[in-house]
């Protein structure tokens, strides 16, 4: 049985020193507009929600989903994140495959996110992405109302649906037959 142990502990420590190996290197790619490896992709997004499960403090937005508030959020993120998230036009970014990891297109495919999550997200940023650390740039109060609006984006009040349609030309997205708002995807 120690032999066997033994074994396991070696294998494993084979494999990561392998794997310091490779990067350590140079014979990963770091190039940002090459296809990643499923596997990479797989083990970044687990990373991820895995570190949001349980850094994020699970708190509740102190900024009412108010028809004002929802359009306040939608200029914040007009202002600062439709560059990389896609534009209000319903438009991919042009910088949607510029980015490693790609950028999610938060409009063309909204977030199924708790408040929380989202909140969290955009006040730390995602390191070793191109998402900043908007807490160091907006305020609280901004950074509520733009959650606020990238949470209801396909149940926005008609006043906000509204607005958007004459700002932008178009209106939001509606639901697809394969989006259920709400349940999140993995």
């Amino acid at each position: 049985m120690r032999g066997f142990i033994l074994g396991i502990i070696t294998t494993l420590a084979v494999i990561a020193l392998a794997g310091l190996a490779v990067a350590t290197f140079g014979l990963m790619p770091t190039n940002a507009d090459a296809v990643p490896p499923s596997i990479e992709t797989r083990i970044a997004s687990s990373a991820l929600d895995a570190s949001m499960e349980r850094h994020a403090p699970r708190v509740n937005n102190p900024i009412p989903p108010t028809d004002d508030n929802l359009i306040d959020g939608m200029k914040v993120y007009t202002m600062n994140c439709s560059v990389c998230h896609g534009t209000l036009d319903n438009k991919p970014s042009a910088l949607e495959k510029s980015l490693y990891p790609p950028v999610p297109q938060l409009i063309l495919d909204p977030l199924d996110d708790p408040e929380w999550h989202i909140y969290y997200a955009v006040r730390t940023g995602v390191r070793y992405t191109g998402m900043p650390a908007w807490g160091k740039a907006l305020s609280d109060q901004d950074i509520w109302k733009v959650t606020a609006f990238l949470s209801r984006i396909q149940k926005l009040p008609p006043k906000v649906q509204d607005y958007w349609k004459n700002a932008y030309g178009v209106g939001p997205p509606a639901a697809g037959p394969d989006q259920n708002p709400g349940q999140h995807k993995d």
